[in-house]
């Protein structure tokens, strides 16, 4: 069993919980950027919306972010920079054939 100091208050200890999680509005609104973090919270997001925006590819936005949840880095990296060197109209569909190709070739 754990012995407490005899000076140990629970509502202290609570208060103190409280003041840590609990931010104040002044803090989060001077945190907060509504052109910047309007729904991206993660790291692995924000790159998912970069790959749909250099893909012009808006619509599979959500494909592009659990693509860049699951998969390595650079093996997305080697295949956004393919595409975007080429001429093709569908760079989501050329994106994908080149991610396909990357992921069967052995290590």
């Amino acid at each position: 069993m754990v012995a407490f100091p005899k000076r140990f208050s629970w509502t202290r200890a609570i208060e103190f919980k409280y003041n840590i999680l609990v931010q104040s509005i002044k803090q989060i609104l001077n945190k907060f950027d509504p052109t910047r973090d309007k729904y991206i919270s993660r790291e692995f997001q924000s790159y998912g919306i970069y790959l749909a925006e250099e893909l012009n590819d808006y619509k599979h936005r959500g494909l592009y972010i659990r693509l860049a949840k699951t998969m390595h880095r650079s093996i997305l990296e080697k295949a956004l920079s393919f595409v975007v060197d080429s001429n093709a109209k569908n760079k989501g569909a050329l994106f994908m054939w080149k991610l396909s190709q990357l992921r069967k070739t052995p290590k």
